[in-house]
């Protein structure tokens, strides 16, 4: 592997010109074809699997003038002058009602007073708009003209505010993506003094995440791809894009400082770095092509994009950075002295002394000696008292972990947005005067046994559900036109993301309803659908988890040549994931500091976050392990002893990966501004679980193990040894290490002295 990537930087720095157009060209042809491709369809919401799903799809088989997807909203009228029966406040609704219903996407609109949808004291009125297409579909003109006649018919007497997931829209990350790049271009700067060299890794980024992003807008129409597709592609391409560009340069520039030729030091970059960015990019790939498992359609769409997105971010690290890095020339300078760089000590057996390692400063080339890097100063310290380090950071993760015992999900709906919206005030005004689970209606699709009577089934089935606990009402039913299919809307007494309703939802699917009514009958709507949706992401959750961790377990057996690191890795992992779910629930669904971070409403934690968390921040974590311990087992090869080899991955690799963190954290903190409560959430999620696997999984306990494990870190039994191919991640091809032969192969080989206090 070390090898031909080697020969792969080689070519790429010498035929820069060739790869540049190359890449280049590329990019323009994926944006003509993205140009020229038509429009992406609507991301396709559908839950197979799901009772709420066949009862939807039933609905629009026996109903088919209806959508029973169709976007909604509701507009809701409150008269501070007098009843809304008052001649002039009906004038002003009705006129808003005709207006409602001129948008061409708008196949129905109700009048509040036809239908009677007065509360009792007549304050409060709601008129229902129904669309003809479903609400990814609702156009913006649509959206805009809505809010623009709500907005007209306000008044110092009339309230009118609207809800419904007819105002639903994409999130757009654009605000959150420039914070991201500002705060990235800055550290880059930091970390390498130089714009050249910190600009590189931004531009290789942008440059792979435009291909990518043409690509599946080209191929959207074809393959049928929804218009969210491309969402998490740009989150994830952006980030470990910048992350695999850094390695590489700063690989590189470390090359130069030993004095070997631009040529040369980009051969060596590809052919360590480089092996690293391969199977740290593999492991992403793992985690995103494993969304599958969930069998949600838009997750799985999601999730492919974000694998080939990452793919080409790899392919880009191989080719692109070091063509670019030849185009630069002397403009990227060497790195300047390592004020950490390992003493020169040496053991009997011509390893470098841990001790020396550890006690004794580095000469900076000009025979002064100077004070060593804090990433040097870290790793001292942690392996001088690792189990109190192991100790003490396993359990304030396991305290920061507790919350997620009391994990509860659910999907947003306009009582979780802030009290500012219009979507909230309009939720809030229907639950005060029509109840709190007015907002939530369920569907129940009713089909009689056999030969059986519609009719008597619906009226049975009425009649067992108004006795059971936690309905408010039970409208009349509507049949189809062959009279053998009823739906039911059932009001619960509660709201709608309320542990009650879900209770109830349950109930309504006992077999004993359905014994009693002499039907089948299937439980829909958004409330129902919400519900089933959380309930298969939770099912899933551990299964995908088990997933990614295995078969990221066997990858790293054959990077590190090592069970225990891998299985280090892994466990260190699901404890960062624990923790940071504890840590979303006690702020989103406790409202511990909600203000702070701007939680409205604390709630059920968004379903999508859980799934998202552990694979967007499984293939991080795995890019900081690999980047991080491939630097230690490199110096371990070259001879170091287990304690040196520690201290060695830190001063060259600890760098780079604070601030490849730093960078990830500010993008993801950034979309904590956004006032969608799923786009907040997820952001929240990632930046803190990026927070803990970098500075205290994997800048921390990582070492302390390693510590307490000395050269039994690296151990393989034998005949695994056999099975595992040699991949060479620390390119000892490449010349220039000697490897050493390690005391034992067993498990139970000593290891080095380990000092366990101070």
């Amino acid at each position: 592997m070390a090898t031909f990537l080697s020969a792969l930087g080689r070519f790429s720095f010498r035929r820069r010109w060739y790869v540049t157009v190359l890449w280049t060209g590329l990019l323009v042809l994926a944006g003509v074809l993205a140009a020229q491709a038509p429009a992406a369809p609507h991301t396709d919401y559908s839950m197979p699997g799901t009772e709420a799903q066949r009862a939807y799809d039933l609905l629009d088989e026996r109903f088919p003038g209806q959508n029973a997807n169709a976007a909604t909203a509701r507009v809701v009228f409150r008269s501070d002058d007098g009843p809304v029966t008052e001649p002039h406040t009906k004038r002003a609704i009705g006129e808003t009602v005709r207006a409602l219903g001129k948008d061409p996407q708008v196949g129905q609109v109700t009048d509040p007073f036809a239908t009677k949808a007065v509360s009792k004291d007549g304050s409060t009125a709601y008129a229902q708009v129904t669309y003809e297409v479903s609400s990814s579909e609702v156009e913006e003109d649509a959206r805009s003209a809505l809010l623009a006649t709500v907005e007209e018919a306000r008044s110092s007497s009339l309230t009118v505010e609207v809800g419904g997931n007819a105002l639903s829209t994409t999130a757009e990350g654009h605000a959150s993506e420039a914070i991201g790049l500002g705060v990235a271009a800055v550290v880059l700067v930091i970390t390498f003094g130089a714009l050249i060299a910190a600009g590189l890794p931004l531009f290789t980024a942008l440059l792979g995440v435009g291909i990518g992003t043409s690509v599946i807008k080209a191929l959207s129409s074809a393959l049928d791809l929804g218009s969210t597709t491309s969402v998490l592609a740009t989150m994830l391409g952006l980030a470990v894009g910048i992350d695999y560009a850094l390695f590489v340069v700063s690989r590189y520039r470390a090359e130069l400082a030993e004095g070997r030729g631009r040529e040369e030091a980009a051969g060596r970059a590809l052919g360590t770095a480089g092996s690293a960015v391969v199977f740290a990019g593999l492991t992403v790939v793992i985690a995103l092509v494993g969304l599958s498992v969930v069998h949600i359609p838009v997750l799985t769409q999601m999730g492919l994009a974000a694998a080939g997105t990452v793919a080409l971010a790899v392919l880009v690290a191989l080719t692109l950075v070091p063509a670019l890095l030849g185009i630069a020339g002397r403009r990227i300078r060497p790195a300047g002295p390592r004020r950490g760089r390992r003493a020169k000590a040496t053991d009997e057996s011509g390893a470098a002394d841990a001790s020396g390692a550890a006690d004794a400063d580095a000469a900076d080339g000009t025979g002064a000696v100077s004070r060593p890097g804090m990433g040097v100063r870290w790793a001292r310290f942690v392996t001088r008292r690792p189990l109190a380090v192991l100790v003490v950071g396993v359990a304030a993760l396991l305290t920061v972990a507790v919350p997620a015992a009391s994990l509860e999900l659910d999907l947003p709906d306009d009582g979780s947005q802030p009290t500012s919206t219009t979507q909230r005030r309009a939720y809030d005004l229907l639950s005060q005067e029509f109840g709190p689970g007015f907002n939530g209606p369920l569907l129940l699709v009713v089909q009689p046994d056999g030969d059986g009577s519609a009719t008597a089934a619906a009226e049975r089935a009425t009649a067992r559900i108004q006795r059971m606990d936690g309905v408010a009402r039970v409208n009349p039913p509507r049949f189809d036109d062959s009279g053998d299919t009823a739906v039911l809307s059932v009001v619960p007494a509660s709201a709608p993301s309320s542990e009650q309703t879900t209770d109830l939802v349950h109930a309504l699917r006992e077999p004993g309803l359905e014994a009693d009514s002499d039907a089948r009958i299937m439980v829909s709507g958004t409330t129902a659908m919400n519900i089933d949706v959380s309930r298969k992401l939770a099912d899933a959750l551990v299964p995908y988890l088990s997933l990614v961790a295995g078969l990221a377990l066997l990858l790293l057996i054959a990077v590190f040549r090592s069970l225990l690191v891998p299985l280090k890795a892994a466990l260190g992992f699901v404890l960062s994931i624990i923790a940071a779910l504890g840590a979303v629930v006690a702020v989103f669904q406790w409202g511990w500091c909600a203000e702070l971070f701007g939680v409205s409403e604390p709630g059920p934690v968004v379903s999508l976050t859980p799934i998202f968390v552990v694979g967007v921040v499984f293939g991080l974590a795995m890019d900081y392990e690999v980047f991080l311990v491939t630097r230690m087992r490199e110096a371990y090869v070259g001879g170091q002893s287990p304690l040196a080899a520690i201290t060695t991955g830190f001063d060259l690799g600890a760098r780079v990966v604070t601030a490849a963190a730093i960078i990830m954290i500010s993008v993801f903190a950034a979309f904590m501004g956004s006032d969608e409560l799923m786009v907040k959430t997820i952001g929240f999620g990632l930046a803190v679980a990026v927070f803990l696997d970098a500075f205290i999984v994997r800048m921390t306990l990582v070492p302390a193990v390693l510590a307490l494990l000395g050269h039994r870190a690296w151990w393989l039994p034998r005949w695994l040894d056999r099975w595992v191919p040699d991949i060479d991640v620390e390119g000892t091809s490449l010349g220039g290490h000697e490897k050493a032969a390690p005391d034992d192969t067993s498990p139970g080989a000593s290891a080095d002295p380990v000092r366990l206090g101070s």
